[in-house]
């Protein structure tokens, strides 16, 4: 019996294969089960177990009653052993059928086999299958979409993405990035940045989750990594692994420091992120608003390191402490501000990218600043990405 619209129907299975890649036979099957819960639901006992089959090209669909073969006498000494004077807990006739039964129905039934039989398939129940095949198809869109969102953006976590702002929720942004929408936590962005609706915005695809709710696309401007992926971006010798980041720290939307090493003797590193006249640094600084970015020579040696990482400040003595991982740096009186910098910040982030607490004092011999211990981060830490936040 035909209950549903079949040009639509139809429709909708070619164009669920053809532009999402979900067979028929997958959305019939889903159709099926859905149709037979909602039989169940209308009509059905307590206990049945109900199968449904649907042609679409037809549009028959039928309805079967499905019963399991059980041996009567061991469903009976199983009931006395317990103590159960009530064989119905254990034998629902709803669902099973005693094996000399289905033998007189199939003389070949064997224990465990289902045993059917038709049920009507009444006219009424056609605006409820439209509904259930409804359910069923935008079930699949999404089950379709969801996975077309893992499978192409799960494979560009860590490069960087563009979109538009959508919309404001708690202080994320919503980013549209074509053909899904991203989230852009408050916690992830910049500092001191504000967005319009509609406005163009460059981020680091972090990761993409799928949970309960759905699939998230997390994005970050404030991870470490986004700005190497910006000076990727901009630097050839970088994009072609000449140039490398070794580390990388950013307190965001302020300052941000990033040790490089290069592996052809004859590539500046520095001179290769910075670019003549310091246009290719100027370019990842306007589009982190302004964030003052250092670029360090990364070295193997902890004494050199250390003193590149302090600059712009000039250093005279370096004493490093191995057993203490503390390092002693003296530099002239009038270079004091410029190694500490404003709120300790040169002085911190120096201290986290080469991984040393770095004790700086003046000519004098004065103790002038102290890294803390808990801001110092190691090199190798400074690129890996933060757990999302919900």
């Amino acid at each position: 019996m035909a209950l549903l619209d079949l040009k639509a129907l139809n429709a909708a299975l070619d164009e669920l294969q053809a532009e999402k890649g979900v067979s028929r036979e997958s959305v019939v099957g889903a159709l099926e089960t859905a149709l037979a819960a909602a039989y169940r639901r209308e009509y059905g006992k307590r206990g049945q177990i109900i199968r449904a089959t649907f042609n679409p090209e037809t549009g028959d669909l039928e309805f079967r009653q499905a019963k399991i073969v059980v041996d009567g006498s061991l469903v009976r000494a199983e009931d006395e052993e317990a103590g159960d004077d009530d064989h119905r807990s254990r034998f629902n006739p709803e669902q099973h059928i005693m094996l000399g039964d289905a033998q007189r129905i199939k003389k070949d039934a064997a224990l465990d086999e289902e045993i059917s039989f038709p049920l009507e398939t009444r006219e009424e129940f056609g605006r409820i299958a439209a509904q259930a095949a409804k359910q069923v198809i935008m079930q699949k869109i999404r089950e379709a979409e969801r996975t077309s969102i893992i499978s192409e953006y799960g494979e560009r976590e860590g490069e960087i993405v563009t979109g538009h702002v959508q919309r404001f929720e708690r202080g994320n942004l919503f980013i549209d990035l074509g053909r899904a929408t991203a989230i852009l936590p408050y916690e992830e962005q910049i500092p001191g940045e504000r967005y319009r609706q509609g406005e163009r915005v460059r981020a680091l695809l972090l990761r993409v989750d799928e949970g309960v709710r759905g699939t998230f696309i997390r994005l970050s401007r404030s991870h470490p990594k986004f700005l190497v992926k910006l000076f990727e971006t901009e630097v050839p010798e970088m994009a072609q692994n000449i140039v490398e980041a070794k580390g990388v720290v950013r307190e965001p939307g302020s300052r941000a420091k990033i040790a490089v090493f290069s592996k052809d003797e004859h590539v500046d590193p520095v001179g290769s992120l910075v670019g003549q006249r310091g246009v290719r640094v100027a370019v990842v600084t306007s589009e982190l608003g302004g964030e003052k970015i250092d670029v360090v020579e990364w070295s193997e040696q902890a004494k050199d390191f250390v003193k590149e990482a302090l600059k712009p400040a000039q250093v005279l003595e370096i004493d490093l402490d191995e057993a203490e991982n503390r390092a002693t740096v003296t530099v002239a009186e009038d270079q004091q501000s410029l190694a500490i910098g404003r709120g300790g910040q040169n002085v911190r982030l120096a201290a986290r990218l080469t991984g040393w607490k770095i004790d700086i004092r003046s000519t004098k011999g004065e103790a002038v600043a102290e890294t803390v211990r808990e801001q110092d981060v190691p090199v190798e830490e400074t690129a890996e990405s933060p757990e999302p936040t919900e």
